[in-house]
């Protein structure tokens, strides 16, 4: 492909994209696949060209463009090579006229802004849509570190998670013989740290009870030594069903329970006061994982921003009643918005006389509230709300 012709294709991606966002479609990674299914005459250098451009286009555009070449003009000034490929050849963009506007370049949009000023520091905001890293983490199950990164000699460990290593950004992970013996799992290094507050130990019994494809599931499996109950349960099967196969691949025993969103209690009435932990991963705005997601932010809106609040503390209140006297609920999202974070847990708070926060669930990140929070600009991770909170004996 000639440069016009990769700008042309990222244009094109970008109005899918902007589109999607506009109508609730799929994500920027799943409809790029499928734009090179389709486009066999596309090589890795072009697809990987392609790909960036269409995502620094993305992490440039604070508002949902105009369109994908409003997006994609936005890169010119600073890229005169992008600027010489609007060239109108045949399969390139047309010139640029004078007046043509460019989408404002931002870090998301002004209502949203001002929502995040409210709970975050503005020296934090250029961060949340940086790359980021490729962070595995190493299914203690099956290796150590040490056995792993003598058989990925690329890989470094990571800075905060004690089983975290990193690997370049593009490797693919699926072609490896480590994550085939399930050695090994894609999972952010604030995830891998986050679900340690949860404490799971050989022999408890854990509820995951917003598990979805069972990431932090497998995580909880991996400190319980394979030893205990781990029950992982979801309202949605398509995402449940995901973990079977990745439990399998990894050498844990894991239950799933599919939840009917609208009679909860009464799936999991047999585990009233059962669990020593139940992690709540809620529902979210999903903030704190821009640098992947960086389009996320043009999906977002005030009135689906105070669904996923209300959703979480109805899930919270669902989840109070399993934790055994004494034991531990994990309350965690992956925002950096205070409502669906620090002002969440002081509401449970507020509900649930006499239970208590522990006011260092994990060690890593900074005090917040009631938790703990991790911040992209603070501690290299996505971005994480944690919070551990006892029942009473």
């Amino acid at each position: 492909m000639t440069p016009a012709a990769r700008a042309q294709a990222a244009i094109e991606l970008l109005d899918e994209i902007v589109r999607a966002a506009r109508e609730s479609g799929a994500a920027a990674d799943t409809l790029i696949a499928r734009y090179f299914k389709t486009r066999r005459y596309a090589g890795a250098r072009d697809r990987r060209a392609v790909r960036d451009l269409v995502y620094r286009a993305i992490r440039r555009a604070g508002e949902i463009p105009a369109s994908g070449r409003a997006a994609l003009i936005g890169l010119v000034a600073d890229d005169p090579a992008l600027a010489a490929s609007f060239d109108g050849s045949a399969h390139g963009p047309a010139p640029i006229e004078h007046s043509e506007p460019a989408s404002p370049a931002g870090v998301a949009p002004g209502w949203l802004m001002r929502r995040l000023a409210g709970s975050l520091a503005e020296s934090e905001f250029a961060a949340l849509l940086e790359r980021a890293p490729l962070d595995l983490r190493v299914n203690r199950l099956k290796a150590t570190c040490e056995d792993v990164l003598a058989l990925l000699p690329e890989a470094r460990r990571t800075p905060l998670a004690p089983h975290g290593i990193r690997l370049p950004e593009g490797t693919n992970v699926e072609s490896l013989a480590a994550w085939a013996e399930g050695l090994i799992e894609v999972q952010d290094e604030g995830s891998q740290i986050v679900v340690r507050a949860a404490r799971a130990a050989a022999g408890m019994t854990v509820i995951d009870l917003c598990a979805g494809a069972g990431g932090k599931s497998l995580a909880l499996a991996a400190e319980m030594a394979g030893e205990g109950r781990l029950i992982a349960c979801d309202a949605d099967r398509t995402r449940l069903s995901r973990l079977a196969p990745r439990a399998v691949r990894a050498g844990a025993a894991v239950e799933t329970r599919l939840l009917d969103a609208n009679r909860e209690e009464a799936a999991l009435h047999d585990l009233h006061a059962q669990a020593d932990v139940v992690l709540v991963d809620a529902p979210c705005s999903g903030i704190g994982t821009w640098r992947r997601n960086p389009e996320a932010r043009w999906r977002l809106t005030p009135q689906r921003i105070d669904r996923l609040v209300a959703l979480q503390a109805h899930i919270l209140d669902v989840a109070a009643p399993l934790v055994r006297p004494g034991g531990h609920l994990v309350h965690i999202v992956c925002s950096l918005l205070d409502e669906e974070g620090a002002g969440q847990v002081a509401a449970f708070l507020a509900r649930h006389p006499g239970w208590r926060a522990d006011p260092d669930p994990v060690p890593e990140g900074r005090r917040h509230g009631a938790g703990r929070r991790l911040t992209p600009a603070h501690d290299g991770t996505d971005g994480f709300f944690v919070a551990r909170l006892q029942r009473p004996c």
